[in-house]
Formats: structure tokens, sequence, C-alpha cells
């Protein structure tokens, strides 16, 4: 009797293709999906998405950050955040920081986050002000270099230790062509999150990852504009991280006063089911849920 052909032993060159089909993500058992989300702190196992639940009574939360350690900051933003009750976080620069210490040293008094926001502000040589500090020629040593001085400038001169990270002009690389290596995992090592910059959305508290965090402007915004960005991620359920630079009356690259004052007022009624805090709060809110489920 003729052999079934269908039933045959498969050929040497079909045995290798079924065991690379089996090695791709789709086609990795639960158990194997399961052990590499523990060995990954960064991972999502499939059952915690579209399933996250926030404090009882929010409905998404709200992140205020300003880069640089720009002088209006303590001169215009903490009064205005001081009278509301609402915590920011501030990525600072450790020239501007030194030159204002006192006013830094009551930010953080007053309950504020002081995160990293590297030693020299490096980014791409395409802007003619960054070309003797581009990214394009930078490594990833130099890079780790640059972070942990800032962090030991920001210790010594603050006492506070550092837990989160913006990135400078909001670009996540170092070095060009073959030579390009992503910085994510080296801020994913040394900080507890990291927040990017002129992004398009908020981030899914049960899927987003926390060394890349997606932060949206909020220079130039007026307050029907920013209460817009707000409740759409009420709507959503997620979290909105603004990031600003000055604030006051400027034209570029500037907070407006009513816009903060409004956020800080919409966001403090608890009939809007607002979580208005620092990156680092919400941070460890988010990973401390998904080590839960």
């Amino acid at each position: 009797m003729t052999p079934n052909r269908w039933i045959a032993m498969p050929s040497p060159q079909l045995l290798v293709l079924l065991v690379a089909l089996a090695a791709l993500p789709g086609c990795q058992s639960e158990n194997a999906q399961h052990a590499a989300s523990e060995s990954d702190p960064y991972a999502v196992k499939v059952d915690q998405q579209n399933t996250f639940v926030w404090p009882e009574g929010i409905r998404g939360a709200v992140s205020l950050t300003f880069d640089d350690a720009r002088t209006s900051q303590v001169d215009v933003g903490l009064p205005i955040l001081d009278a509301h009750g609402v915590k920011a976080t501030f990525y600072v620069s450790p020239g501007p920081l030194e030159s204002r210490l006192a006013a830094w040293k009551k930010a953080v008094a007053d309950g504020h986050e002081i995160g990293n926001h590297s030693l020299r502000h490096p980014c791409t040589g395409n802007f003619p002000w960054a070309r003797h500090k581009a990214l394009e020629e930078y490594t990833l040593a130099q890079m780790r270099q640059e972070l942990i001085a800032a962090n030991a400038t920001i210790e010594s001169t603050l006492g506070v230790q550092p837990a989160t990270f913006a990135y400078p002009c909001g670009q996540k690389y170092v070095g060009r062509g073959t030579r390009l290596r992503s910085y994510v995992p080296l801020v994913a090592e040394m900080f507890l999150a990291g927040r990017g910059w002129l992004d398009e959305g908020t981030n899914d508290p049960g899927f987003c990852d926390p060394a890349q965090l997606m932060g949206m402007e909020l220079d130039g915004l007026n307050p029907a504009q920013a209460k817009a960005l707000i409740d759409k991620a009420l709507e959503t359920g997620t979290w909105l991280v603004l990031c600003g630079h000055e604030i006051g009356d400027g034209e570029r690259q500037t907070v407006r006063r009513d816009t903060l004052a409004a956020i800080c007022e919409y966001a403090q009624d608890p009939d809007n089911g607002i979580w208005i805090d620092t990156v680092e709060s919400i941070t460890r809110y988010v990973q401390q849920y998904r080590r839960t489920r």
C-alpha cells in the first residue's frame, strides 16, 4: 500500500520551518510568556491589559512636569502650585539649579519631585546650539557617566536622589547609522521612569513602558485646550503627562499662568475624579498594581 503523503514524516526543511515558527512570540506557550514577564519588571502580562484600576473615585491621572530648572518655575510656578496643593515634577539642569538653590530647596521641602534631565542637555546636532554636545557623537558609556554625574550634583545640592528622568528634546538615542543605540534600556536600569517630549497621546497605565512615558506639550495651551486633554484622559482611564518650560507671560516654550491655575483647580475638584501627582508617585502606584495582578 502506498503511504498517505499527508501523514508522512516532514522533510528536514519543514522541520526547520516548524522550529522557527514555534520560536515566534505568538507561538510561545502561556508558561513561557509568564516566565519571561516574571524575569522582566517592564513586561506586561496578557491578563493585565485593559484591566487596570485606579484608586477608588479616580478616573484618570495627570502629572505636571517642567524642564531645565528655569527661574520662572520657582518664581511664578511654585506659588500657583502651592496655593492649590498640587505637587509637580521638575526635571532640572545643574547650572540653573545652582543659581537658585534656596528656592529649589524650598520646592523639595514643599513635596515637589526633582528629576534628572542630564548634565549637559545633549540633543541632536541638527540643532546648531547642540552641535558641541550632539547625541550623534555620544556613546552609551558617555551617557551613563553624564546621568551619574547629574544625579550626584542633584543629591549633593538638594539632598534627594532623582527617581525619574526626562529625555532632553525627547530624543532617546546616541550615535548614528549602524552605531546608533537607544539609551532607553540605560534609563530603565537607572531610574524608575523616563519621560518623553512632544508625544501624541496619554499613557495606558496597564500597558505603558515606564522607561519611555509619553509626554505632551503644555507650553502655549489655553485653559480650554488643557481641559480637553485632561477630559480625554478621563474618558479613556489613562495617564496624561504634561510638559512645560517657562511659566508666565512669554510667547515661546511658556506655560500660561491662567492655564496652570485652571488645571490645578479642575484637578483638585473631587467630583472630576482626577489624580494629579508627581511622575514618581503615579509610576510607583502603576508598578505596584501590576505586581499584584
